[in-house]
């Protein structure tokens, strides 16, 4: 592991608004092999962990948090945890959350799939899902398939939000055929973004995945609706042409920047 990846870990060993579990833990990379008694006892909890009872809003797949620390900025009303098992790109935002003194923003390092774990029933109002991963090879891994469905239906009440953000033709499509399957109707949704006049509020913040798509020339999509709380998904039975562009390399810096 290179240098600059260690002095990043040991600083969220050390900033207050970070948590995880221990390194050696992290290292295993399956945290589903731990018992419930090593985790930590967040779930139904994270309301004493921000002296509020405030509404509790994530961002899954975080990356470096702009939308965690965007979100929070705007909304002090409001408690916002970005969660992504990336330790090195969750630095960034959780470094200038607690530089800025934001009190509502907190990051948490663990598997997405996990997140039943640490979360309580209703606890979560609203979901963000930023630029995430289209996963085309396999629904399961896809933070918008009926198996991530079922996990945020354990931890938000019915009707909670669920926000989607994506470059990806792709992932846009399969959620769309998603809802239509369920007999869902979204709330909100636009396959280019920025020529939408009327679009709903905060979905200006850019991330850093956002701004090499648009240097590029690529329309951003969005996507909201809200989840049942009792609703059984099924998977859409439809063929989606795959994304044909890939992602810049890791070292890639968006120009202005």
């Amino acid at each position: 592991m290179g240098k600059n990846k260690l002095r990043k870990f040991a600083e969220m060993e050390a900033l207050p608004n970070v948590f995880q579990l221990s390194a050696n833990d992290i290292e295993e990379k399956d945290f589903r092999r731990l018992s419930d008694t090593k985790l930590p006892q967040f779930a139904g909890r994270w309301h004493e962990v921000f002296g509020n009872a405030n509404p509790i809003v994530l961002e899954l797949g975080c990356g470096r948090g702009e939308y965690t620390v965007g979100l929070a900025e705007r909304y002090p009303d409001k408690n916002f945890i970005g969660v992504d098992i990336k330790g090195a790109r969750m630095w960034a935002g959780a470094k200038q959350a607690a530089q800025q003194g934001l009190h509502n923003a907190a990051f948490l390092r663990t598997n997405i799939e996990m997140i039943p774990q640490f979360f309580a029933e209703n606890e979560v109002a609203e979901i963000w899902l930023t630029f995430s991963d289209p996963q085309m090879k396999k629904a399961t891994k896809r933070l918008t398939s009926s198996y991530f469905m079922y996990r945020y239906q354990l931890i938000m009440p019915d009707g909670g939000l669920v926000h989607l953000k994506t470059d990806s033709h792709f992932l846009y499509t399969y959620t769309c055929e998603m809802l239509k399957a369920n007999q869902l109707q979204p709330i909100f949704h636009t396959d280019d973004l920025y020529s939408e006049a009327d679009a709903p509020i905060n979905l200006d913040i850019r991330t850093h995945y956002e701004k090499q798509w648009l240097d590029r020339g690529l329309t951003i999509k969005y996507l909201q609706f809200a989840l049942p709380k009792t609703l059984t998904f099924v998977e859409p039975d439809v063929e989606i042409e795959f994304d044909t562009y890939r992602s810049y390399g890791r070292n890639y810096n968006t120009p202005n920047e």
